[in-house]
């Protein structure tokens, strides 16, 4: 997801394998006299947040999916018209939130040319102009009245969770902080097969040059063991690899400095090898039960040596810069709101379009706004929820799966068009 733009979910992206886009995919922890144990920040939350139950709004009827010609878009896919959402509204925080965040993704919207089928940028004009002015403490009357609900597809939603990590970690190597973070390096180029070829438009490779040919860049394993050292790319230092690594997973984070300071570091390039979901692989040779980041945490830590190894299969390595404004940023290009961004396939759904979900786990239930991609979240009504930075979040995102039922709000006027026979 753009929060870290190598692809989207904690869960998913531990358990799927995850791709950046085109053909680019988008040692031991514990303590020894070299490496001390990390500051208890490191540690952050251990434990999945126990889940609410609800019972999700059941979804609406529709066409018979081996009869629908067009599965690549929602208007492809079809889209049934909602109910009125008046009554679907929650009031409180949430409603607040996403309030928020649909008005600082009104620049982008209102100019973005909607992949999904299903708006025009003018048909936002009139909602981002309430907006700019519309009262928070009235958050749900606002959605209420400047939108309407369809259906996209079967309206079958699964939602998984994402957070800013926050991890201890140093500007300058020191005992304790010696895993490198490192920036992209100068040699490791992007490359647009389009330009190349009209049948490979949209797709690209990553790599460098060597001698006169163009190859694959290093992978983790060679990185980890020192390919990139000496080079001057050391951003800063983590106290703790396996932290780091999902700090990499998710593509963005706070490292927690020993003087008490925070530096908050996003993504900035990954090595163009493909992502492979380790969570799904442990599952598969029963190392694990559940595949919660978690379990998977806790396996790589009791087992360190193993560890290390399991994590190199993941080819994919990312590169990071530090952030010095507001963030983290989603694909929108605007700062991402804890509870109330969600990452979804531009695909099928605009980026800066209001979502209600309704599922079977309470905490993610209400209004969100779409902001943010993410490698792992694709097709019509799967979605990554985003909880923020802390204890909390890392607790409620580690754990996240819900399943039920989604309704996307779109501008008052444009469902008629959708509908039309």
């Amino acid at each position: 997801m753009s929060l870290r733009h190598s692809g989207g979910a904690l869960l998913a992206a531990l358990l799927l394998s995850a791709c950046a886009g085109g053909v680019i995919p988008p040692s031991a922890s514990g303590p020894t006299p070299s490496r001390p144990a990390p500051p208890p920040a490191s540690a952050g939350g251990q434990t999945a947040t126990r889940p609410v139950p609800a019972t999700p709004r059941p979804t609406l009827p529709v066409v018979a999916p081996d009869l629908v010609p067009d599965k690549t878009t929602a208007a492809g896919l079809g889209v049934v018209r909602g109910p009125d959402i008046a009554s679907l509204m929650p009031s409180g925080e949430r409603s607040r939130l996403a309030l928020q965040a649909f008005r600082i993704s009104c620049p982008t919207l209102m100019r973005r040319t909607d992949q999904s089928g299903l708006t025009r940028g003018a048909d936002w004009n009139n909602a981002c102009a309430a907006a700019s002015s519309w009262p928070e403490a009235s958050a749900s009357e606002f959605f209420a009245r400047y939108f309407e609900a369809v259906q996209v597809g079967d309206g079958a939603a699964f939602v998984t969770g994402y957070y800013e990590p926050e991890i201890a970690g140093s500007r300058t190597r020191q005992p304790g902080y010696e895993v490198p973070i490192y920036r992209r390096p100068t040699d490791l180029i992007d490359v647009d097969l389009g330009l190349f070829s009209d049948t490979l438009k949209g797709r690209s490779i990553r790599g460098k040059v060597q001698g006169t040919k163009f190859v694959p860049y290093d992978e983790r394993a060679q990185i980890v063991a020192g390919s990139l050292s000496g080079r001057g790319l050391e951003l800063a230092w983590a106290a703790d690899p396996v932290e780091f690594f999902f700090l990499q997973v998710q593509g963005s984070g706070r490292l927690l400095l020993p003087d008490g300071g925070i530096m908050r570091i996003g993504y900035d390039g990954q090595n163009g090898r493909d992502y492979t979901g380790i969570g799904k692989l442990m599952k598969d040779r029963g190392l694990i039960q559940n595949g919660s980041m978690q379990d998977i945490m806790q396996y790589l830590r009791a087992n360190p040596a193993e560890g290390a190894a399991i994590m190199n299969e993941n080819k994919s390595f990312v590169f990071f810069r530090e952030l010095t404004g507001a963030g983290p940023i989603g694909a929108l290009g605007v700062p991402v709101t804890a509870e109330a961004t969600v990452a979804a396939d531009p695909k099928f759904i605009p980026l800066g379009a209001p979502v209600l979900l309704s599922l079977d786990r309470a905490e993610p239930n209400g209004i969100w706004i779409a902001q943010d991609t993410g490698g792992a979240i694709k097709g019509a009504n799967r979605f990554d929820s985003f909880w923020g930075a802390g204890a909390r979040a890392r607790g409620i995102a580690g754990g996240m799966s819900a399943r039920g039922s989604a309704l996307i709000l779109l501008p008052v006027g444009s469902a008629a068009r959708l509908t039309q026979p």
